[in-house]
């Protein structure tokens, strides 16, 4: 009777968590313009007018510089975060790593106007830059424990048996260590690119005059008219972020696998 009430609780949850997100496609394909209940025909309209918005692809051609050059940032940091802190001893470990991972608990706004206050302070003018160095500050990380976690899972006697056979540090490193955690590596890359294109506070505070696609998407629900629009957007976000995250998974999965170490859980 108690594991029945937790399952039942578990399902109301979920449908009220997700509940919102399953309602975009059925108003993105409406042709009413009020998302309200009952529905009108069936359209594609919506889709076609958002491929058509000059503001939009304009956005979007942001958000995407932003989060390859974030996700690529984050993931080379996290790779030296995770290779030291997995292979050796050195005196503050602890606490760098304890102030690499602050970001995941730091709320988002105190480290937005904090970035924001630096930036101005320091002269710098608001632009994609300024984005890319807060994404990179938030994805850090998500980075950092996915690829310690795959270095943790490396054999230590395949890097002793590169030196052994005459390689260097770093083309043992390149050589054998990468290739065995480069399923982490492009989880990592993944993972970071979904957080990146999805992050409203940080570039709403630090874009200026450039928008992104959540800053955009924000400043059209002022517009009734826009609203079926943006709902045929959020419906091709959530599939775009639904299929990174399953490839991530899959790639975590498949590094796990590949290093033989127990898996503890994943992202789906």
């Amino acid at each position: 009777m108690k594991g029945g009430g937790l399952r039942v609780y578990a399902v109301v949850y979920l449908l009220f968590l997700y509940a919102p997100i399953l309602l975009l496609p059925v108003f993105a394909f409406n042709s009413g313009t009020i998302i309200a209940f009952p529905l009108k025909e069936f359209t594609t309209e919506w889709f076609a007018q958002m491929w058509g918005n000059a503001s939009l692809r304009r956005a979007l051609a942001n958000s995407l510089t932003i989060a390859v050059s974030a996700s690529i940032l984050a993931t080379c940091l996290g790779i030296f975060a995770a290779r030291a802190s997995t292979r050796f001893e050195f005196p503050g470990k602890g606490p760098v790593m304890g102030l690499i991972m602050l970001p995941l608990v730091l709320p988002e706004i105190i480290v937005s106007i904090s970035l924001l206050v630096v930036l101005l302070s320091l002269g710098v003018t608001l632009s994609v830059l300024t984005v890319i160095v807060g994404h990179t500050l938030i994805c850090m990380p998500y980075a950092t424990v996915i690829l310690s976690t795959a270095f943790n899972s490396l054999d230590r006697s395949l890097e002793e048996a590169a030196y052994d056979l005459g390689e260097t540090r770093w083309s043992a490193f390149r050589l054998v260590i990468l290739p065995l955690v480069m399923p982490g590596i492009i989880s990592s890359l993944l993972m970071s690119f979904t957080i990146s294109l999805d992050e409203f506070i940080i570039a709403f505070f630090l874009a200026g005059n450039e928008p992104t696609l959540p800053t955009y998407i924000f400043s059209q629900l002022r517009f009734p008219k826009q609203i079926p629009m943006i709902m045929a957007l959020g419906t091709v976000l959530v599939v775009l972020s639904i299929l990174l995250l399953t490839i991530a998974e899959y790639f975590r999965r498949r590094g796990i696998a590949k290093t033989g170490a127990k898996d503890t859980g994943g992202f789906l």
